[in-house]
């Protein structure tokens, strides 16, 4: 029987990416979605894949959302949390609503995803997590302090939950993408592409969530069984940890 992945954020962008990467894999994949139906529904179509709709933010749905999706595809062996906002602006102006926004959907989510698989992956004695974190996690960025602080967040939860669970067959690590061509990002002007963002990049391009998506697959398979606790930047060169 293949193993079941589940992945936030699966039906857009990178996440959805990560959820083809998987499906044509093998795995049995539950693409979890927020809000856009019309995309979801589209998704869904087009890769046959399962998708489940819950706010990634609040425990109870999150509880609830797993739920379903192990009475419909089978216990979780692993795990993408991909899903994330931003809610960008410089610091002494930013609201309440903007800090916690952000820290609800790309941290806390951390705990609301993992906390209901993590036990059936021990008693399994196998489990792979894969957390999408960024390079602005790694370097910090300005007008993001709510998101650099969430996705830095998301790499020491991984260092942590990484040593908690190694001798349970549960491996736990995070990815770091720099500037990636999803919808979002192609839709920036392209002079300030071309002046603002790919002159910081030494390969000279833009990433592709395909390339993203090898390397979650790569974490997910049994050949990574001995990496833990790691950070792989998926960033053209852009900032070297």
């Amino acid at each position: 029987m293949s193993r079941v992945a589940l992945v936030s954020g699966g039906t857009r962008g990178i996440g959805a990416a990560i959820s083809k990467a998987l499906k044509a894999a093998g795995y049995q994949v539950a693409a979890n979605y927020a809000g856009n139906d019309e995309a979801a529904s589209k998704f869904k179509n087009e890769t046959g894949i399962s998708i489940f709709k819950w706010d990634v933010s609040d425990h109870k749905s999150c509880a609830a959302g797993i739920e379903k999706v192990q009475a419909d595809v089978g216990p979780v062996d692993v795990l993408v949390n991909n899903a994330g906002i931003t809610r960008d602006g410089m610091f002494h102006k930013m609201t309440a609503e903007q800090w916690t926004a952000v820290i609800n959907t790309n941290l806390n989510s951390l705990f609301n995803m993992c906390r209901p698989v993590i036990e059936g992956m021990r008693e399994r004695n196998f489990g792979r997590i894969v957390n999408i974190s960024s390079i602005n996690g790694q370097k910090g960025q300005m007008g993001q302090c709510n998101y650099s602080a969430a996705k830095a967040g998301e790499i020491g939860f991984t260092k942590a939950l990484a040593q908690e669970n190694a001798r349970k067959g549960v491996t736990v690590n995070a990815i770091c993408p720099g500037y990636i061509g999803t919808e979002m990002v192609r839709a920036m002007p392209k002079d300030v592409l071309d002046k603002a963002v790919l002159p910081l990049i030494p390969l000279g391009r833009l990433g592709e969530p395909e390339e993203v998506a090898r390397c979650v697959l790569f974490l997910a398979s049994d050949d990574a069984g001995y990496i833990t606790g790691s950070t792989i930047s998926v960033n053209g060169g852009q900032f070297m940890a």
